[in-house]
């Protein structure tokens, strides 16, 4: 975590390169915020050393890109080992996230995706080989995100509340 706190500047930064950050240049985010261009590309570079901005990635709609499954399956891990396993379970073909869950008997949530019923039955065998249990699977129909609206500096006071 960083040394500096998030302030209104940071937190603007954050909602528009979740808005889109592959088109929202810094000159852009500097109109916004009210600061310079050099600020804002400043800024950006240490919340990403920071490792507030973990990465930049595309937001693929896998149903229309070939592959109209999508599945969460609710693992159970032993809780020594769940943390650990995040990374192999990432590199099973057809994963595209791991969440770990820190309440509940089910401790990791795993997403897959697939063009068959096959693929995802692949995935949940890769699962139970690794030694988890797999106790749920949810067919899930649509998957849709929006930028945290806490960053959004058009509903935010002065204060960061």
């Amino acid at each position: 975590m960083t040394d500096d706190p998030i302030d209104d500047v940071d937190r603007a930064i954050l909602y528009a390169l979740q808005e889109d950050a592959r088109n929202m240049a810094s000159g852009d985010i500097a109109e916004r915020t009210g600061t310079s261009d050099s600020t804002v590309r400043k800024r950006i570079q240490r919340l990403e050393s920071d490792g507030v901005i973990k990465g930049y990635s595309a937001s693929i709609d896998y149903q229309t890109s070939g592959y109209p499954l999508r599945m969460l399956l609710y693992c159970t891990a032993a809780i020594s080992e769940r943390g650990d396993l995040v990374s192999d379970i990432l590199e099973i073909d057809g994963v595209v996230s791991v969440q770990e869950l820190v309440t509940g008997e089910q401790n990791l949530l795993v997403t897959a995706v697939g063009e068959t019923d096959s693929d995802i039955t692949t995935v949940a065998q890769e699962l139970l080989d690794m030694g988890l249990t797999v106790a749920d699977e949810v067919l899930v129909r649509s998957h849709e995100t929006t930028p945290f609206g806490k960053f959004d500096p058009e509903t935010q006071t002065g204060d960061g509340s």
